[in-house]
């Protein structure tokens, strides 16, 4: 190996614990210490607090003065807000969500595909005063959610490892969920039923491109005391409507074409 291979993949590897980093705090529901990041990283201390400095710099991670903590910084925003502008989809979809959130009273959400799960990039908040709060940037849950299981269903893959249990309600046999998953393929929605929250209740459905591929995903949401059986096949029926529109833009008609 050369002098330029081997600094090529050292660089790549700095890079890989930098991301490591920035995902513990992403994922962290307060400040964390500098030993903490390394434990949930696998990275040495030394090594984080080096690239903890390095994130500082340019404000993509901020140290919190009075505990010596660590979260994310404000250039974080400023990137996501970048990478959100030129997710061009949300300006097709925001009059579908709208819609969606007026028919059922519920949240209404539009996520789409990464490498191993989906993220939240718009939604419209129910008008009542009890219902689900959603989020942008939220990660999904594969094999949790409603909209994890159209993931999966549309070419996602799952991590290989036991399936977590989030609720009593969560499917964790891998057989099960291959199952389900058939079901969501054939009938062209995915449903969750107190799977990630035990009182969160949600339908989704995809969006295909020209070539078949999922897109984006259509989500519905709300409490489990009113978002129940009818009202969450009577939100399929609307997702499904919706979604085939949405399609048809990328050159489809209907998300059951390539099926």
């Amino acid at each position: 190996m050369t002098e330029a291979s081997e600094k090529t993949e050292r660089l790549i590897a700095s890079v890989e614990r930098a991301v490591a980093v920035l995902r513990v705090l992403a994922d962290a529901p307060s400040d964390l210490g500098t030993n903490e990041i390394a434990r949930r990283s696998g990275t040495n201390a030394s090594t984080v607090s080096r690239l903890l400095a390095t994130l500082a710099k340019d404000d993509l991670v901020a140290r919190v003065p009075h505990s010596g903590r660590y979260r994310l910084g404000l250039r974080m925003i400023q990137l996501g807000h970048a990478a959100l502008s030129r997710v061009d989809i949300r300006d097709a979809v925001r009059p579908h969500l709208i819609a969606l959130t007026e028919i059922t009273g519920e949240t209404a959400t539009l996520s789409v595909p990464g490498q191993e799960s989906t993220m939240t990039v718009d939604f419209v908040q129910s008008p009542s005063s009890v219902r689900s709060v959603a989020a942008l940037g939220r990660p999904g849950v594969p094999h949790a959610t409603s909209i994890g299981k159209v993931f999966l269903a549309y070419g996602g893959r799952l991590p290989p490892g036991p399936l977590p249990a989030l609720t009593d309600r969560t499917v964790v046999s891998r057989a099960q969920l291959a199952k389900e998953l058939a079901v969501v393929r054939n009938r062209g929605w995915a449903e969750a039923r107190g799977e990630r929250e035990a009182d969160l209740n949600a339908v989704a459905a995809p969006i295909l491109d020209h070539r078949g591929e999922l897109a984006a995903v259509l989500g519905v949401q709300g409490p489990a005391s009113r978002f129940d059986d009818t009202a969450m096949r009577a939100a399929a029926d609307r997702l499904l409507e919706r979604a085939a529109q949405l399609s048809s833009g990328f050159g489809l008609t209907k998300p059951g074409d390539t099926l």
